[in-house]
């Protein structure tokens, strides 16, 4: 039989190990981005390495898709649970929604700045330019396409007869259209989207065009989302003036009825994942939760978000 000094011994041994920490559950949340080749496949696959970085049990589990419609169509179906939606269409969607909203804004993206860009050697000096040129201006279904027939229409050019439209199966597909002829210019929007890198990297460098000052006010009041954006020199290679354009956020949207504790923990890991976002994101200032006090309307908010935001 054990002496009782050694069983006095092994209780005050147990006692004094710590309780092994309770790990968090697993969480996986469905993400809808877009086409491959775009802004929001990158962001998508950023956001979910930061996140593992900060949260290992949370994954986000990425789903190509169309882009901001589709993915419109996709939260409000319950096919995902969150989708990355482009500021045009995210106003639209949630203005048009009663109170409180189905689909609901859990975090900020990015805001976007919309610009053209075309080789540097181009004879193309400003938006009239274009005029009878092909241009592509994004794919079917994504808001910056949206985004850039506002731009056009502010500027005072058709997007539908005062250029030749060219809608893009693929997001990656425009730089290549650029770079060999078949479109004099591509549309697109953030100062870390690919297809702008691409443009910027590839032999010969490039240039980026955004609307004249005189058009800004009507592109303005043509759409409640857009906002004045500066694009700083430097911020493309061979860059050395600012440019002047308009842009707006995009969102991480909710499906109608997504868990409040779902939300929560996910919108506390991308606070925490700034830092880990930013490395990888080398050329877009990265997501803030905060932003959205200022970006839309608090009854937009999902009511985790508001929480959040309100320090809770």
């Amino acid at each position: 039989m054990p002496k009782p000094w050694l069983i006095a011994a092994a209780c005050i041994a147990l006692l004094a190990v710590p309780p092994a920490s309770h790990a968090a559950e697993p969480l996986r949340l469905v993400l809808a981005t877009a086409t491959p080749g775009g802004g929001f496949p990158a962001y998508g696959e950023a956001l979910a390495a930061a996140i593992r970085e900060v949260d290992p049990d949370l994954t986000l589990e990425l789903r190509a898709s169309k882009g901001s419609t589709e993915n419109l169509v996709l939260l409000r179906d319950g096919q995902v649970d969150l989708g990355l939606v482009q500021g045009e269409y995210a106003y639209e969607a949630l203005s048009a929604q009663g109170t409180p909203p189905a689909v609901t804004v859990v975090a900020p993206v990015y805001a976007a700045p919309g610009l053209f860009v075309l080789p540097a050697e181009s004879p193309v000096r400003g938006i009239d330019d274009l005029r009878g040129k092909p241009v592509a201006l994004g794919t079917r279904s994504s808001g910056l396409t949206a985004m850039g027939r506002t731009i056009l229409r502010g500027s005072g050019i058709d997007p539908e007869h005062d250029i030749r439209p060219i809608l893009l199966d693929h997001a990656g597909d425009g730089p290549a259209m650029v770079r060999d002829g078949r479109a004099a210019a591509l549309f697109g929007g953030g100062t870390g989207w690919p297809g702008f890198l691409a443009m910027a990297e590839a032999p010969g460098g490039a240039r980026f065009l955004g609307p004249s000052a005189a058009a800004l006010p009507a592109i303005l009041a043509a759409s409640p989302s857009l906002r004045r954006i500066t694009v700083p020199p430097g911020t493309f290679p061979g860059q050395d003036q600012a440019i002047e354009t308009v842009g707006s956020w995009s969102f991480i949207l909710g499906k109608p009825g997504l868990d409040p504790a779902s939300a929560a923990r996910l919108v506390a890991a991308i606070d925490k994942a700034k830092p880990a976002l930013a490395r990888r994101l080398a050329h877009e200032r990265p997501s803030d939760p905060h932003d959205l006090a200022e970006a839309v309307p608090a009854s937009w908010l999902h009511p985790a978000t508001a929480a959040f935001l309100r320090g809770e």
